[in-house]
């Protein structure tokens, strides 16, 4: 008989399609049953109650031990919307001191999954978060009136110094991207948000633990289920000490009421941050509690922005604080010896070129034009380096020299320091003068306003705090961090590392020669304190929006560095108006814990002034 061949691939095709359907409904069970754990989740929810305990965070310390973040208990009322069952709820609103309205409202966010992505009928959800002692209290003695509802006790942050905000930061509940992003989180947890919080949250969150409860045939909680031997226990966080001292934190806060900028100073030894103010500030107690959300937005809209931090996010033109890095790369390059002078005619003048300065001896050298900040020399200097085309061929290739020497001094690009947001300034190379004048058609006096910190330079307050603190220790730095300690771990190795810049360490001394007299008898005198030896810098960064950015750097004691510190007061005028005698201020209240009498009336002119009415914004 002869085959039908068309009937033989029928039966293949037949049979193929048979096989194909049957693996598709073995993935489809294989997904069901063993990779979506939701069903599963479903069953035990009859069964069982898993409920997280939530372990204490870890508490926050200063330098000095003194107490700075802790916890408070606070409780949340949660339910599993399956279990509850009809109930009063005009008497559960006033216990609660809430409208009917509001729990109709908290009912409805709380299924609307584009509000609540994790909804879930059979998973504990959140109706009401930080109860009041009082409140709870009520709730407790009633809550068997309230099948489906508990309550979960969760920890809130208390801050025994209201200071220090944007260093500290705040938590905040878990958004779903949180969730998404680690598997540790689940609705209603919370987080680290901003500063030491959030960049240590790892550390302070510790881990939660589980309860897991018995339930009958009705739903109701028979106890624990095998008495508890399943149970997970919390792991508390870890405990932090801060660098910082949060007296001197306080202080430098009080000095900077009224303005905006921020101080920054230094350890340098350590490079541990002794204190870092933006101002204006906040009260860290405002983003705890009920109002959190309310007064956050509040925040957040302020038009002086304080949440932004400007000692790590504030890019600024660093004006003549600037001034000891081109010394530095100047001495490094050999374009000039320590006996090197340059003529100033109350300013830099080439050809139609003219940069102002104010009146001084004439020529001058390096460690004088330090004293002086004279403008004329550093330009000078930079003109000598950047068209020495027998030394670097082209002005393009000598920049580049330039700008990866104060790369290594820490411009440019961000520090690393332990906090999140750090801005990371902004030094141009050679290709953006390219771009603006065209390859090759630019010199040093297309761009000499860079040489005195001017121009496209932008430093952030934290930036040239560090660079003090490189000279204080004549030729290094350690990256510059607020955490001192972790419990029962060792710092990160970025924290105690020495950098060294591509400056040899012999050239920092005359520089720093040169800060001294800056403060025995140049522009810093109001930073000469008796038995303090303090040497500085200051920087009056032309703003062309408005008033002039008062700047100071400085260290002391000259000899034996424990402080190094940067202020930058926007809209304040000369370096000498505002930024030297807080930088002094600071520096003297740290080193001898107290103003001293002669000094008591720059320290009230400064508690009392106010530099924000200048540039047109409300007042602080």
């Amino acid at each position: 008989m002869r085959k039908d061949y068309n009937l033989e691939k029928r039966k293949y095709v037949i049979g193929g399609f048979i096989v194909i359907i049957s693996v598709i409904y073995l993935l489809r069970l294989f997904g069901l049953q063993v990779l979506d754990t939701r069903y599963k989740d479903y069953a035990d929810s009859n069964a069982f109650m898993r409920k997280a305990v939530y372990p204490s965070r870890g508490i926050i310390y200063d330098r000095n031990g003194r107490l700075v973040v802790y916890n408070q208990p606070a409780y949340d009322v949660m339910l599993i919307p399956r279990d509850v069952q009809p109930f009063d709820t005009l008497d559960f609103c006033r216990t609660l001191s809430i409208t009917p309205e509001e729990l109709k409202r908290r009912f409805a966010n709380m299924r609307d999954k584009r509000i609540n992505p994790g909804y879930s009928s059979y998973s504990p959800q959140k109706l009401l978060t930080h109860l009041s002692p009082e409140d709870y209290g009520r709730l407790q003695e009633k809550l068997y009136r309230y099948p489906g509802f508990f309550i979960q006790k969760r920890i809130l942050r208390q801050y025994n110094y209201r200071a220090a905000a944007n260093v500290l930061g705040n938590i905040r509940e878990v958004s779903q991207k949180d969730i998404d992003k680690d598997p540790y989180y689940s609705a209603g947890d919370y987080t680290g948000d901003l500063g030491v919080e959030r960049a240590y949250e790892r550390h302070l969150r510790g881990t939660k633990g589980m309860e897991i409860f018995i339930r009958d045939a009705r739903g109701k909680i028979q106890g624990r289920y095998e008495d508890g031997v399943h149970d997970i226990s919390a792991i508390s966080g870890k405990d932090l000490k801060l660098s910082l001292d949060i007296e001197l934190q306080q202080y430098a806060e009080s000095l900077m009421v009224n303005k905006k900028g921020a101080v920054v100073a230094i350890e340098p030894k350590t490079g541990e941050i002794l204190c870092m103010v933006s101002a204006p500030g906040y009260d860290p107690t405002l983003l705890i509690g009920r109002e959190r959300g309310k007064n956050y937005n509040r925040l957040r809209t302020d038009p002086d922005k304080p949440l932004f931090d400007r000692s790590l996010m504030g890019a600024y033109p660093p004006g003549s604080t600037f001034k000891p890095t081109q010394g530095l790369i100047l001495l490094q390059e050999g374009i000039v010896g320590l006996g090197t002078a340059y003529p100033c005619s109350h300013g830099f003048i080439s050809g139609g070129l003219r940069v102002g300065c104010h009146g001084h001896a004439s020529p001058i050298a390096l460690k004088p034009a330090l004293q002086t900040s004279c403008n004329a020399y550093f330009c000078w200097g930079f003109k000598a380096m950047i068209d020495r085309r027998s030394k670097y061929g082209t002005p393009a290739k000598a920049f580049e020299v330039w700008k990866n020497h104060l790369v290594s001094m820490g411009y440019g690009y961000k520090l690393g320091v332990d906090l999140p947001g750090e801005s990371r300034g902004f030094i141009p190379n050679s290709k953006t003068y390219d771009n603006v004048y065209g390859e090759g058609r630019w010199s040093a006096k297309s761009i000499i306003s860079v040489s005195i910190g001017q121009g496209e330079i932008l430093a952030t307050p934290l930036q040239i705090a560090n660079l003090c603190a490189t000279v204080a220790n004549r030729g290094w730095f350690i990256t510059p961090h607020v955490v001192k300690e972790i419990q029962d771990t060792i710092l990160p190795q970025e924290f105690r590392d020495r950098r060294h810049p591509t400056i040899d360490a012999r050239h920092y001394i005359p520089i720093a020669e040169g800060m001294r007299m800056a403060v025995t008898g140049g522009t810093c005198k109001a930073a000469n304190i008796s038995d303090i030896e303090v040497a500085g810098k200051t920087g009056t960064a032309q703003n062309p929006h408005g008033i002039d950015h008062s700047a100071f750097m400085g260290f002391a004691p000259y000899n034996d560095p424990q402080i190094a510190v940067a202020v930058y007061v926007e809209n304040a005028g000369y370096g000498a108006a505002f930024g030297v005698p807080i930088g002094a201020l600071v520096i003297e209240r740290y080193l001898r814990g107290h103003i001293s009498k002669e000094r008591k009336y720059l320290e009230q002119r400064m508690l009392e002034s106010n530099t924000i009415r200048y540039s047109g914004t409300k007042k602080h």
